[in-house]
C-alpha cells in the first residue's frame, strides 16, 4: 500500500494531514472537496464559491461525518486556514487564483488549463520556483489506467489518431471544446511523443454554445511523429478511442470500454501466419482517476515527491490548445477574406 501514498511515506509522516482548501463548488470543486474529505493524507479545512449558498451546500455534503462540519470561507479566511488550495473555479480565474495563492504561501492544484496565456502560465511557473512550492495541474489522464498501460507499450510513435467525443452538456462551455475535452488528448499525446511541436492544422466550429464545440487538429512534431485529434461535445454517443502506430507495433485502446490491443512481435499470443507478431489484450478495472490525483498532490506537499504534472507540463498543454485554436481562427479568417461561408 506504500506506492499509494508517494511510495516513501512513513506511518509518521502518514499521520501528518495536509490542510486543503478548495476554491469552486462548482461541479469539479464538489467532486475534489469530497476526495479531500476521504484522502488519509489530507484534511479539508473549508470552501469557498462567490455562490455562498452552494458552498455551504457542498461543504455540509464533505464535511457531514466530522465534527463541527466544514465551513463555507471568504477567500482570505480560506487562505488563512490552510496549506493548500484546490482551484476548481471557471478557467478564465486560475492565474488570478493561483497567483493569489501562490503569493500568499499556498501549494496550488490547479484544473486545467493552467492559466488562460502562455504569458500567466511562465509567470505562475516562475512564482512555484521562487517560493518552492507545489504548483500542480489537474491533467486527470496523466494518473489514469489507460496512460500507463500505452506509456509502457509505446515509445516511439509514428502516427498517433486520438477522438474524444460526447454529448452536449452546458457545463464547460465557458470555454471551448479544445480547452474543455481535446486538451486531454493533447497532454496525452505530448507525453507519449515528447518532442517539440512544428506546426498544427485545424478546423472547428461554435454549433450550441460561443466557443468551439466541435473541433480536428492534425499536429506535427519535430522527430516526424504525426497526431490527428478530434473532439466534440455536440455527438450523440460518448466516444474515446485512441490508435497509434509505432516502431514498437500497433496499438489500439477504447477507453470506455477499458480495453487495449496491442499487435507486435514481444507479448501476447503468436498471431499465426503474421510472420512472428503477436496479439496482447489488455483490460482494466475502473480507476479512481481523482483520488490518484490527490494522493500525488499530497505526496508532493508532504513528502517533496516530484510533481508528475507540475507547471511546464501545464504550459505545453495549453501552447498545443492555443495552437489548434489559432489555427482554427487563421482558417477561418481565409474563408471570410476570401468570400465563402465561414466553417464556424
Amino acid at each position: 500500500m506504500a506506492g499509494l501514498f508517494g511510495g516513501g511515506a512513513t506511518r509518521g509522516e502518514m499521520a501528518r494531514q495536509l490542510r486543503v482548501g478548495v476554491i469552486g463548488a462548482g461541479h469539479f470543486g464538489r467532486f475534489h472537496a469530497l476526495k479531500v474529505a476521504a484522502s488519509p493524507r489530507e484534511r479539508l479545512v473549508g470552501i469557498h464559491d462567490p455562490d455562498q449558498a452552494r458552498a455551504a451546500a457542498v461543504a455540509a455534503e464533505a464535511g457531514g461525518a466530522e465534527a463541527g462540519g466544514v465551513p463555507a470561507l471568504a477567500l482570505d479566511d480560506l487562505l488563512e486556514r490552510c496549506e493548500a488550495v484546490v482551484i476548481a473555479a471557471p478557467a478564465e480565474h486560475h492565474f488570478a487564483l493561483a497567483d493569489r495563492a501562490l503569493r500568499a504561501g499556498r501549494h496550488v492544484l490547479v484544473e486545467k488549463p493552467i492559466a488562460s496565456t502562455l504569458e500567466q502560465a511562465d509567470r505562475l511557473a516562475a512564482l512555484a520556483m521562487e517560493t518552492g512550492l507545489v504548483l500542480q495541474v489537474g491533467h486527470l489522464l496523466r494518473y489514469s489506467a489507460e496512460h500507463h498501460a500505452i506509456t509502457g507499450r509505446i515509445t516511439r510513435p509514428l502516427y498517433i489518431e486520438a477522438t474524444r467525443i460526447a454529448p452536449f452538456k452546458p457545463r464547460g462551455t465557458d470555454v471551448s471544446v479544445i480547452l474543455d475535452l481535446m486538451i486531454h488528448d493533447l497532454d496525452l499525446v505530448l507525453a507519449i511523443v515528447d518532442s517539440e511541436i512544428v506546426d498544427v492544422d485545424a478546423l472547428g466550429a461554435a454549433v450550441s454554445s460561443q466557443h468551439e464545440d466541435i473541433a480536428n487538429a492534425r499536429v506535427r512534431f519535430a522527430n516526424g511523429c504525426v497526431a490527428a485529434i478530434t473532439a466534440s461535445r455536440i455527438s450523440l454517443k460518448t466516444e474515446r478511442r485512441m490508435r497509434l502506430f509505432s516502431e514498437e507495433g500497433y496499438l489500439s485502446a477504447d477507453f470506455v470500454k477499458r480495453e487495449l490491443t496491442m499487435i507486435g512481435r514481444e507479448t501476447g499470443l503468436p498471431l499465426p501466419g503474421t510472420g512472428g507478431f503477436r496479439r496482447e489484450v489488455v483490460r482494466w478495472d475502473d480507476h479512481d482517476t481523482l483520488a490518484a490525483e490527490h494522493v500525488a498532490f499530497a505526496a508532493a506537499c508532504l513528502d517533496g515527491a516530484p510533481v508528475l504534472v507540475d507547471a511546464q507540463a501545464g504550459r505545453r498543454a495549453l501552447a498545443a490548445a492555443l495552437a489548434v485554436t489559432d489555427g482554427i481562427a487563421a482558417v477561418r479568417a481565409l474563408w471570410e477574406t476570401s468570400g465563402l461561408v465561414s466553417p464556424g
